[in-house]
């Protein structure tokens, strides 16, 4: 990784770390998020995977209306650090534990690396 990767991994990790201790605090449900990113195709290729405990949490959220609010202060929080996504509904998704422990048995390095190859942006 080059050094300015690193400057730039280091500015999502305390915007996104900022996005997740919001979310904690305002939504039922809201357990943690992350990011993952090609350095070579960056913006473009930064994905933000938001994660709930349970399908039923995420609905409710959903069905609240959280959606737009939490994306909202994710564009908000990287702009402030330089980092503009054009199309912020493609590169944020939304996931539960839930989801996980059925169909990865709880395996989230190998469910995000699959969710990262079905959803590549071009």
């Amino acid at each position: 990784m080059r050094k300015s990767d690193k400057k730039i991994d280091n500015q999502l990790r305390l915007a996104l770390t900022d996005v997740c201790e919001h979310a904690l605090d305002l939504y039922s449900g809201f357990e943690w998020i992350t990011h993952s990113v090609d350095y070579g195709s960056f913006p473009k290729s930064l994905r933000i995977v938001c994660v709930f405990d349970t399908e039923q949490q995420l609905r409710q959220f959903n069905h609240q209306g959280h959606k737009a609010t939490l994306l909202a202060h994710i564009k908000h929080n990287l702009t402030d650090v330089g980092i503009v996504l054009h199309n912020i509904d493609k590169q944020v998704s939304f996931d539960t534990e839930t989801a996980c422990q059925q169909q990865h048995h709880g395996n989230w390095a190998l469910r995000l690396s699959a969710t990262i190859i079905n959803n590549k942006f071009h």
